[in-house]
């Protein structure tokens, strides 16, 4: 494979890292652009002795400025530019170091030398990414569930996930009751409630106050992904482990328009 070929290779990864890091697809695709340009105008600039791809990626580092304003908030729609709004607000070596470690799977070590830092500086400014996303997506949590027991288990694991529950409720007129009452940011519902109503009713109902996030709790699943209707986004099976709630809290939080800061 050719030097050119080995880099072509590597080029859709690193405009994925340059979009992520610039938090547009516009201002991402120009920078790598430019650093392309720059590899061709003089190909002795390029690092040596090492991986290609790690090349690639210093060669644009090296290339790339910070943005700021307007620039760091992509303009396409849906989930992605969600998500990229919260990259945007992560400070830009934090951001860096995230993006490098859990989007593009470098090493700490390989992530270092991209930085210009050193192995421990590269696992803090992670840390400190981390700690950011969850501080955007900090939740007041309302469950809605019947059983006692499932709703205390709910209840422990949302707030040892540093979450804070607005309340507990067991029947549909309780649920829109403190919905609107609390305003909650996250909504935990089961699907079949203590008055034998539908939880789905109740968030539907909850849903023409405001806009909440919603992740539903069911033993039957396969009632609802039927294909035939529109089906929930997020959908926790019982019985659950605690690591399936935090993958759905984090999910729905981190991909809520609402609760992006401004």
């Amino acid at each position: 494979m050719s030097f050119g070929q080995d880099l072509a290779y590597h080029l859709p990864f690193l405009r994925r890292y340059a979009r992520a890091l610039t938090g547009s697809q516009t201002v991402g695709d120009r920078l790598v652009k430019h650093t392309l340009a720059a590899i061709v105008a003089d190909p002795t600039s390029f690092p040596t002795g090492i991986d290609p791809r790690l090349g690639l990626y210093a060669a644009f580092l090296s290339n790339w400025q910070d943005q700021d304003g307007d620039e760091l908030v992509d303009q396409s729609d849906g989930d992605e530019r969600i998500a990229r709004r919260r990259l945007s607000r992560i400070t830009p070596r934090p951001r860096q170091a995230l993006l490098l470690t859990e989007m593009e799977g470098f090493t700490s070590e390989d992530a270092a030398y991209l930085m210009g830092s050193d192995r421990a500086e590269v696992e803090a400014l992670v840390a400190e990414a981390l700690a950011e996303i969850e501080r955007q997506t900090h939740a007041r949590v309302l469950i809605i569930e019947d059983e006692p027991i499932i709703a205390m288990d709910i209840e422990t694991m949302v707030r040892d996930l540093g979450h804070d529950v607005c309340a507990i409720a067991t029947t549909h007129d309780e649920a829109v009751a403190a919905a609107r009452l609390h305003r909650p940011t996250l909504v935990l519902a089961d699907v079949q409630l203590a008055d034998a109503s539908c939880g789905i009713e109740a968030v539907k109902d909850i849903l023409t106050d405001f806009h909440v996030p919603t992740i539903f709790i069911t033993a039957f699943p396969e009632r609802l992904l039927t294909g035939d209707r529109p089906e929930p986004a997020f959908l926790i099976t019982k019985p659950f482990q605690r690591s399936t709630v935090k993958a759905a809290i984090a999910q729905a939080l981190f991909f809520d328009d609402a609760t992006v800061p401004a």
